[in-house]
């Protein structure tokens, strides 16, 4: 079961500071790169896409600007209001709409394409940023998924494994708390002062979860040989090592093994046709 309570604390304590944080990291601004890459490499400008803990609505305002219907939903009350903030600031009320909602309600959702015998019809359901790590059990959310995509659509799920190498290595820093709470497969987070509960999925994991109803066409992993994160000085004091890092990302986070670890792993599935 989902610590809405706590979700809700510490994610809206965190809205107000998490855009300046990111806009300056330069480890969230490639991922951020790489993964919006995915989702428009799948679909096209005037397309529906739900976003499931979009937080403060980064992306969904992203994608919003380029010409893509996004619906964004969260439980944080403090990251639907910055939400709400981007749609009035940069005139997005056509584009972007907002809802609070939890994914453990997913096919409450509105928006997408109306269809008779289907609901809502998006054609692509987004999650960035270990948003569903929040979740104990992926099978419940990943069972309505075909009540609210499109025959044929995709999801773009980007979630944090179980094993991360950078993190395992703090292990020789003797952060073991670090090292093995991935391993370990939950742990509680601190965020602003509040103890949300994290759990960790391998790729295998999120693959049986969305079912015979999807079929997996990509899997990536994210800042495995570039730094996560949470290691905020490297990129500043290294920035060239860095950049040669992300470079280094790009070739082969997609070949087998290594598109399992890493900070993030990105899982892209299809919608197959005919799935109820």
């Amino acid at each position: 079961m989902l610590d809405l309570d706590s979700i809700n604390l510490g994610f809206s304590r965190k809205a107000g500071v998490y855009d300046d944080y990111g806009a300056t990291h330069p480890a969230i601004r490639w991922t951020r790169s790489v993964v919006r890459q995915r989702v428009m490499s799948l679909i096209a400008p005037g397309s529906c896409l739900l976003e499931l803990n979009a937080g403060t609505g980064e992306d969904a305002a992203y994608f919003a600007e380029r010409g893509y219907r996004v619906h964004a939903t969260d439980i944080a009350d403090g990251m639907l209001a910055e939400i709400e903030r981007k749609v009035a600031a940069r005139g997005l009320g056509h584009q972007l709409t907002v809802q609070p909602l939890s994914v453990t309600e997913l096919s409450r959702a509105a928006g997408g394409r109306p269809s008779a015998s289907r609901g809502a019809g998006f054609d692509l359901v987004f999650s960035n940023f270990g948003g569903l790590n929040c979740v104990p059990d992926l099978r419940p959310v990943a069972e309505q998924l075909p009540v609210v995509l499109r025959p044929g659509g995709f999801v773009v799920w980007v979630l944090m494994p179980r094993v991360c190498p950078w993190e395992l290595a703090q292990a020789l820093r003797g952060r073991f708390g670090v090292a093995l709470r991935r391993v370990r497969g939950a742990t509680r987070a601190n965020v602003e002062g509040a103890r949300v509960a994290t759990f960790y999925f391998s790729p295998a994991q999120v693959v049986r979860a969305l079912g015979p109803a999807f079929t997996l066409i990509g899997l990536q992993s994210l800042s495995l040989f570039s730094p996560p994160a949470f290691m905020d000085r490297f990129p500043h004091r290294f920035p060239r090592l860095f950049r040669a890092l992300t470079q280094i990302d790009a070739r082969v986070t997609r070949w087998p093994v290594l598109n399992s670890l890493g900070d993030f792993v990105m899982v892209t599935a299809e919608l197959n046709a005919g799935a109820q």
